[in-house]
């Protein structure tokens, strides 16, 4: 087995680099070191995971807990811990003082020893895993002890890295660009087939396993499976698809719903539901699950859809309103006949047994319609999104007015001939919404507000999402567009994320997301992304998507030069 000290030294010596290039090469070099077995551990831990993003599981750690296991380990209190870290500004680097403090001012036993025994990556996993299934009464103190241990048999620098895992908030910059160029380099493998059996595997833990192990012959014969989720295609939304429509000469175009992104996997009779963010949601939806047992004549396949929360009427409601059937867990059977749904599906990438992402649109399109049976009145509940090949313009402008007369958000436009790009984002899909231009932003920080709003939080930092050095990169605060009920429940979901307070001024781990809109983008050294929103106004909450899925770096410099050009 190999120690954790290999992981933080890497770790340390990563913090210290600030080109990609040396950055990968000191990924490379600790996967080289690390056992095959731990491999996949080490993969995710390097990336500030400790289970697949895919596989559902949750730490459940949250500060207070981190706080009471490294009281207990060093004798510390938990107030002079929390002002330690509002000094530091970090809970690794206020772990790694405790615990040297600690180290300096205690004799323990194992000073006496030869040598103090070592943890290894897979000891810390087991760790992590046994405090994670730990539920009911008893399982904060479960979760406490396992951190206490993981604390008291560590260095005081692991304690760093190991504390900073447990949030799942590495902050080296390590994301999964760096990691794939890590395994072709270390184990001599072309890096777009490592980011093939990545998009059809959504985990690198099994790619650089499978890269050491067998090389390209095992990548190779990597794929698909059933009941593991891969990240969904995506979309951008067009500055001028009129241009962007004469480019492909002939374009599919399909309405866009204002809904709640569903893969569903189907296995036999049983299927399973993974949302925008691939959280199972199977058993909130249990109204969706026998829509597909009776509509999909597949033995098995794994589709992509839109699920709708429909009106009496059929007519679509508020995109909030199908959020709630996700989030929820008890009454479930009466909120789906309270809020039913429709199912409008657009795509398909396995099915029986065969991989079909490699194919053209237009071919995966054939096979989905060949396993979705549906009448007219069946339509209600599920459907395949009708598609028309076009590169008529007035055409498309007629079906994009249709879509909104219909109560949807606009339009699809996808290239016929796309192959089906796991968490890609690109030009062979794109959008089109009459809405004034908005941006999917991650909240990083925030403030308390004035005045009668004193007890809620009134300000958001915002930040996009730099996939290059997986940091998170501030554009601008929000503050208006919001009622009351809105920030009560935005200060319910940060509260238990915030971090390093001062003066009302807070830090918050980006989990949350927020659609806001703006009217211009402009240049701005006072944020780091390098831009700022001019007259930025909250629009939604977006709960179906990730922190990572935030727009790019890439994007705001995008729609920051098609600026430009209109001026």
């Amino acid at each position: 087995m190999t120690s954790f000290r290999e992981f933080a030294e890497t770790c340390q010596a990563i913090e210290k680099i600030s080109s990609t290039i040396e950055t990968t090469n000191k990924v490379s070099e600790l996967l080289r070191k690390v056992d095959a077995e731990e491999l996949p551990l080490a993969t995710h831990f390097i990336m500030s995971e400790v289970f697949p993003a895919w596989s559902g599981e949750q730490l459940g750690i949250g500060t207070s807990l981190l706080y009471a296991a490294l009281s207990r380990a060093s004798g510390m209190s938990i107030k002079s811990i929390e002002a330690l870290i509002r000094t530091t500004g970090d809970i690794g680097d206020a772990a790694l003082l405790v615990l040297k403090e600690k180290r300096k001012n205690q004799a323990t036993f194992s000073s006496f020893m030869e040598e103090e025994p070592e943890l290894s990556i897979t000891e810390v996993y087991q760790r992590f895993k046994t405090a994670s299934e730990a539920t009911g009464k008893g399982s904060q103190d479960v979760k406490i002890k396992n951190l206490q241990f993981l604390f008291n048999s560590s260095s005081p620098r692991e304690a760093k890295y190991i504390s900073r895992l447990a949030l799942e908030e590495l902050r080296i910059g390590v994301g999964e660009g760096v990691v794939r160029d890590a395994i072709a380099k270390a184990f001599s493998v072309p890096a777009d087939v490592v980011e093939h059996a990545f998009m059809v595997t959504n985990d690198l833990g099994i790619v650089a396993e499978a890269a050491k192990k067998g090389g390209l012959e095992a990548l190779e014969t990597l794929g698909i499976e059933i009941n593991r989720p891969i990240k969904m295609m995506l979309s951008q939304i067009s500055p001028d698809i009129d241009s962007d429509i004469r480019d492909m000469k002939e374009a599919a175009v399909e309405w866009k719903f204002d809904g709640a992104r569903v893969q569903i996997h189907k296995d036999g009779n049983s299927v399973t539901l993974f949302s925008r963010k691939l959280e199972n949601v199977t058993n909130s939806l249990p109204d969706l699950v026998e829509i597909v047992r009776k509509h999909v004549k597949a033995e098995s396949a794994i589709l992509d859809g839109e699920a709708v929360a429909v009106d009496e009427k059929g007519k679509p409601r508020a995109f909030q309103e199908i959020l709630k059937r996700f989030r929820r867990k008890y009454d479930v059977e009466e909120k789906a006949a309270g809020i039913p749904i429709q199912l409008n599906l657009f795509d398909i990438m396995y099915l029986n047994g065969k991989t079909l992402i490699d194919l053209p649109l237009l071919e995966r399109r054939k096979a989905l319609e060949s396993c979705v049976e549906s009448s007219v009145e069946d339509s209600k509940s599920i459907s395949v999104d009708e598609q028309v090949i076009t590169g008529d313009l007035e055409l498309v402008e007629k079906i994009y007015r249709e879509a909104l007369k219909a109560g949807h958000e606009g339009i699809m436009v996808k290239n016929p001939g796309s192959v089906y790009s796991p968490g890609k984002r690109g030009k062979n899909w794109l959008k089109k919404k009459p809405l004034m231009e908005t941006l999917d932003l991650a909240v990083v920080g925030a403030e308390w507000g004035f005045g009668r709003r004193a007890n809620l939080i009134g300000s958001y930092t915002v930040a996009c999402y730099d996939p290059e050095t997986s940091r998170f990169l501030q554009i601008g605060k929000v503050g208006t567009g919001l009622t009351d009920e809105q920030l009560r429940e935005l200060t319910g979901m940060l509260t238990g994320l915030m971090e390093g307070e001062s003066g009302g001024v807070f830090a918050v781990r980006p989990e949350v997301v927020l659609e806001v809109a703006f009217e211009e983008i402009q240049k701005s050294p006072n944020y780091a992304s390098g831009f700022a929103l001019r007259f930025p106004r909250f629009i939604r909450v977006r709960n179906d998507k990730a922190p990572e899925e935030a727009d790019s770096i890439q994007r705001i410099e995008r729609v920051y030069a098609q600026q430009l050009k209109r001026l």
